[in-house]
């Protein structure tokens, strides 16, 4: 790894890692009980690296989540604006609406101003 990218994601740990407990709590907010979500979003699990930024030219640092198959299973940006967003999959059923599936959590924002909210999808009948 090189130098300019380590020195970014330690220079992003603290916001990363509020990131992750803002999905998490959106998950937990859901409603799911204790198993049926096998993995959660942790920021030392994020394989990362620079991308430039085709608004500013800056690097933005960017990284992935991947389950033990290697497949990816969500997504962490970090803008040049000092603002993220990112998204993790869930892919379950609403635990209590049995209409709806989740599809992921997604959070945007700044550290000061971030949102975190599920993305649903309604189920056919």
């Amino acid at each position: 790894m090189n130098e300019d990218l380590a020195a970014q994601i330690e220079q992003q740990r603290e916001f990363g890692e509020l990131i992750c407990q803002k999905l998490i709590a959106s998950i937990e907010k859901l409603g799911f009980l204790t198993g049926i979500i096998s993995s959660y979003p942790e920021y030392q699990a994020v394989q990362f690296q620079l991308t430039k930024d085709p608004l500013t030219g800056k690097s933005n640092l960017s990284g992935f989540w991947y389950d033990a198959r290697k497949q990816r299973i969500g997504r962490l940006q970090f803008q040049s604006d000092d603002s993220c967003y990112a998204e993790y999959d869930v892919v379950q059923n609403h635990p209590t609406k049995k209409q709806w599936f989740v599809e992921k959590v997604t959070a945007w924002g700044k550290m000061d101003a971030l949102k975190a909210e599920p993305s649903l999808l309604r189920l056919p009948e």
